[in-house]
């Protein structure tokens, strides 16, 4: 039995990157010493810890649990520990059963929702009260947390700097640490506070604060550079001439220069064979993303419906190429971004025209076919040129409506910090209202992103 849950602990650590011990290490500052938590640079270390501390044991893995379940490592629980999001929660309501007091969990909460410029703001405002080394760019909001708690700043049982502080520019958690100051009064003892794992959760009041609110919700970390892989997977020649994809090279070099801007490692495959569009996907899901934030893939080519069309006519399911970046095959970005973008029809059918306007004097093709459903996995965005069954559109000479529009949109929208799922909207909105040789277009957002997709532009 200690064979097997040793074992478990080193598939669990081998899954974990450095930003997520650093999350288990402050959710666990109420059971091991501060100085002991920080001379840990590894997961396998941690545990040994908790293991010394009876934390954790082959019978008593609730509080390993408990932290995979507060840093949203779902995948881990389910994969490994056998339980599920539902279960953690029905087990987190039973009185006393949370270890992660609910001072720690909201903490953790307020430093996930909070935008990179949301911390420089706290960092900026904290200047008088921590030493300068102790508000560097790269110290993040769990540190500056951890400093404000050693120099007496924040308490569990005070916390109005903090509110002091968020007030200013994120009225919305300010209003959260009211609520958890709120149910301590309430007679109920620690453990019986139970604040959400998340402390985004919009705002039931109405007008300008609730709505501002409402817009910022957690936001997916992206911190590194690069922030991840940029892969373009785009055919142009094809075996029978008759089908060559002319404008395609102009969306390559589009994305190309949009995603290299904000900081992606951008790789494009040209000309591949329906196998070989399959096995590139699997080789960058089973590339080390651990440094990384995120993944985004672009498609360019035919297809049909649910499916793309290789080189050689040869026909790969999107929902394979989906799941190769599931967080069971591909562990290192679980709880990350992965994003989908195809252009490619649906199927054969016009979308009838109701505008008059004529959007092009040149010459437009059709793609085709991609995607009905996806993997039942969080954390995936897919961006479809267009709905089921219908055509999609490309110029010759300046390549796809649908993907010229979306890197415009996102070269104007990015530096205003508005998220993929909303620039996307965008586009679908754009791309709607044009007139394409007679028809219309309307693209499809699939989404099982769990926060906010924020593409930081470099300064």
């Amino acid at each position: 039995m200690s064979a097997d849950f040793h074992k478990l602990l080193f598939e669990v650590s081998e899954a974990l990157v450095t930003e997520e011990l650093a999350a288990l290490k402050f959710l666990s500052l109420d059971h091991v010493p501060r100085r002991k938590l920080e001379a840990i640079q590894e997961p396998k270390a941690f545990f040994e810890v908790l293991e010394e501390k009876d934390m954790i044991g082959p019978e008593n893995l609730f509080f390993l649990k408990e932290l995979l379940y507060q840093i949203s490592r779902i995948d881990l629980l389910s994969a490994h520990l056998g339980s599920s999001r539902e279960e953690m929660e029905r087990e987190l309501q039973v009185p006393g059963r949370a270890q992660v007091s609910a001072h720690r969990q909201l903490l953790y909460g307020i430093a996930e929702d909070l935008a990179p410029e949301d911390v420089r703001n706290v960092k900026f405002l904290l200047q008088k009260q921590l030493p300068k080394n102790k508000l560097q760019e790269n110290a993040s909001m769990l540190q500056v947390f951890l400093e404000m708690e050693i120099n007496g700043i924040i308490k569990e049982d005070n916390l109005t700097m903090l509110k002091d502080i968020l007030q200013r520019f994120r009225a919305d958690l300010k209003k959260k640490i009211d609520a958890y100051e709120e149910k301590k009064k309430e007679n109920y003892s620690k453990e019986e506070v139970c604040y959400p794992v998340s402390v985004s959760a919009h705002p039931k009041e109405q007008g300008a604060e609730g709505e501002a609110a409402k817009q910022h919700g957690k936001i997916y970390k992206m911190k590194n550079n690069p922030h991840g892989y940029c892969l373009i997977l785009n055919n142009h020649i094809f075996n029978n001439p008759c089908y060559n994809r002319e404008g395609t090279l102009q969306d390559g070099e589009a994305v190309k220069k949009v995603f290299k801007w904000l900081q992606f490692e951008t790789v494009e495959c040209m000309n591949l064979e329906g196998k070989k569009i399959y096995e590139t996907a699997k080789e960058y899901s089973k590339k080390d993303h651990r440094n990384m934030d995120c993944f985004v893939c672009f498609i360019f080519s035919h297809g049909e419906k649910d499916k793309i069309k290789g080189v050689d006519d040869e026909c790969v399911n999107i929902e394979d190429l989906v799941s190769c970046f599931t967080g069971t095959n591909c562990p290192s970005l679980a709880g990350k971004p992965k994003v989908f973008i195809i252009q490619a029809c649906q199927g054969s059918t016009r979308h009838p025209s109701v505008a008059v306007e004529p959007d092009s004097s040149g010459h437009l093709e059709v793609d085709a076919s991609p995607l009905t459903s996806i993997p039942d996995k969080a954390d995936i965005l897919i961006g479809m040129a267009t709905v089921e069954d219908y055509l999609c559109y490309r110029s010759c000479k300046t390549g796809s409506v649908y993907i010229q529009s979306l890197c415009q949109k996102m070269e104007l929208l990015c530096p205003l910090h508005v998220d993929l799922a909303a620039i996307l909207t965008e586009v679908n909105n754009e791309v709607a209202g044009k007139e394409l040789e007679g028809s219309k277009q309307m693209p499809k957002i699939t989404s099982t992103l769990l926060k906010r997709l924020v593409f930081e532009v470099p300064q």
